[in-house]
């Protein structure tokens, strides 16, 4: 790991990438009440790592390896693939997720986080295409100098935190039992995320295609509604 602060910096739900206004998928788990109180909870953020998570861990880490960087950085590893591999990306995302609600919510967060991501660091073009929310990650950790392995440990985290922070709004937990939840998760989420580092290199074909049938039929009927907290 190579710049610990940026990381943080990167990886803080604070960032103005308009993390804040997605629940990935937990209001319509609260909803139809499979998520209740901080048991489910933990049983709802536990899945999500164990499939999204895993698959955007790796996209992200493949994306900090592929993204062009508009200098050498200590520690950054892009330029392995540009633009091209970064579009292959995009494609294999686009197959492994099949809602629509929650393609457009990905690239939605792709866009609010390379928005962000220019106005921090120095980034160069990266063709015309909307990128999905872990390729965005990885090409603005590239341009910040992280390498693959934290672009990867900042999806996992996302993946887990954002969630868990929805859950305090919409469940009204105790934000201390739920940061506490997120502590006992924090060995998985590093074993998640140090694997994914390693597949930073593959294909895109053998990347993870790790997803849940309910979350994805949830995020079509959640899209429909009038009212509503988040946006997926």
């Amino acid at each position: 790991m190579t710049g610990l602060a940026t990381l943080l910096i990167l990886a803080d739900g604070r960032l103005p990438a308009g993390g804040h206004a997605h629940s990935s998928g937990l209001e319509a788990a609260v909803t139809a009440g499979r998520v209740r109180d901080l048991d489910t909870l933990a049983g709802f953020l536990t899945g999500r790592l164990a499939t999204g998570g895993r698959t955007a861990a790796a996209f992200a880490a493949a994306a900090a390896a592929a993204a062009p960087v508009t200098a050498v950085v200590s520690g950054a590893t892009g330029s392995v693939g540009g633009p091209a591999r970064l579009d292959a990306l995009d494609d294999g995302l686009d197959a492994r997720t099949p809602s629509p609600a929650l393609r457009r919510a990905s690239r939605a967060q792709g866009r609010a986080l390379l928005r962000a991501g220019r106005s921090i660091w120095a980034m160069p073009a990266l063709g015309p295409r909307e990128r999905h929310q872990p390729v965005a990650l990885g090409a603005v950790a590239a341009a910040a100098g992280l390498g693959p392995a934290d672009a990867a440990l900042a999806a996992a985290y996302g993946t887990v935190t954002g969630p868990a922070s929805a859950a305090v709004r919409l469940l009204g937990l105790d934000p201390y039992a739920v940061h506490a939840l997120l502590a006992r998760l924090a060995p998985q989420t590093d074993r998640v995320a140090a694997e994914a580092a390693t597949m930073a290199g593959w294909p895109v074909d053998e990347l993870p295609a790790g997803s849940a049938p309910l979350p994805e039929v949830d995020a079509e009927h959640h899209a429909t509604w009038e009212v509503r907290l988040f946006a997926s």
